[in-house]
């Protein structure tokens, strides 16, 4: 019996994948933080008394998406740096950085901007406490750092897949 063995060259379905995610989640924050947020603040909602609840629900979700979307990436990352020759080692650096940027939005920031924001005293005007003005810039350093990384990433994924 003669059986011939062919060995295919298969691609990495993982190389694609990160660069979809992160093409999705980069895209998603700018959206979130150019536009919503924005247009949300100049529109006056920051002062209303329901606001807190409305923003929390929508950072649940989206920083839900963003722990999926980072696990997603550092999955991959790791994946590639053992098949891939070319594969920079300081893309799993920024990996876990888009990780921990997430952590601490998700776990940190969000939860100590919603309970800023909470106005327990039904008499008192809605204001915006000054604590809240610390909490946002960090969330827009944590952003920054976030879209940086990701697109050093992508830049990264790109250079290696037209190699």
């Amino acid at each position: 019996m003669n059986t011939l063995a062919t060995v295919a060259f298969k691609r990495s379905i993982w190389q694609p994948a990160i660069m979809l995610t992160l093409g999705f989640w980069l895209s998603a924050s700018v959206i979130l933080d150019w536009v919503i947020m924005p247009s949300l603040y100049l529109s006056g909602m920051m002062t209303e008394a329901g606001f807190t609840t409305a923003g929390y629900a929508i950072f649940w979700n989206f920083n839900r998406i963003e722990l999926l979307s980072a696990a997603v990436i550092l999955t991959g990352v790791l994946a590639l740096s053992k098949t891939k020759h070319n594969w920079h080692p300081n893309t799993i650096v920024f990996a876990i950085i888009l990780l921990t940027v997430s952590l601490l939005e998700t776990y940190f920031l969000t939860p100590n901007m919603c309970a800023a924001g909470i106005h327990l005293n039904l008499f008192e005007t809605a204001t915006v406490p000054a604590s809240m003005d610390l909490l946002h810039g960090g969330y827009w350093i944590l952003d920054a750092v976030k879209l940086v990384t990701g697109g050093i990433l992508l830049s990264q994924c790109w250079r290696v897949q037209v190699e």
